[in-house]
């Protein structure tokens, strides 16, 4: 992180001089302390989070090919003359350990059509679906494996 807040201070400057240099050092020196005091960074994490890098670029291909599958299911439902739509409240528990791999999971659930998180408490989730065919597997999803995959390699190397 320091070192890419010391390429954006060069970028951000528009020229190289000594002077520009030593000054985006101490400064981007200052601001890296300040963000692993205040806001729990570390260098181990920021390690931990390079080696799963491949799985979040994974998760985001994953992720707007299920949106792009769901807006299809969505435009058939849609678009049918005689489409019968079933809305479903849907309750599952997910077994994600890390805060920020389960709010993850409800906004990738909200960004793929046809469903919408509504609640999150205790691990718990609540989806509204806009028919039954958008209702099933969620607790055991493509989103779910991904997401547990990255946590055991994250924790794994902490």
């Amino acid at each position: 992180m320091y070192v890419l807040m010391l390429l954006l201070w060069i970028v951000f400057c528009g020229k190289l001089t000594v002077e520009v240099l030593m000054f985006g050092i101490c400064i981007c020196a200052a601001l890296y302390w300040f963000t692993c005091k205040t806001l729990g960074y570390s260098p181990q994490r920021e390690v931990a989070l390079m080696n799963i890098a491949g799985k979040l670029i994974k998760y985001q291909i994953i992720l707007i090919w299920e949106i792009i599958k769901a807006n299809i299911q969505v435009m058939k439902i849609v678009l049918s003359p005689r489409a019968k739509i079933e809305p479903k409240l849907v309750r599952f528990h997910s077994t994600l350990k890390e805060d920020a791999s389960k709010i993850t999971l409800a906004n990738s659930i909200t960004l793929t059509p046809g469903t919408i998180t509504i609640g999150l408490e205790d691990g718990n989730y609540f989806v509204h679906a806009l028919d039954k065919q958008f209702a099933g597997g969620m607790e055991d999803s493509v989103f779910v494996t991904q997401l547990t995959e990255m946590e055991e390699k994250l924790n794994g190397s902490v």
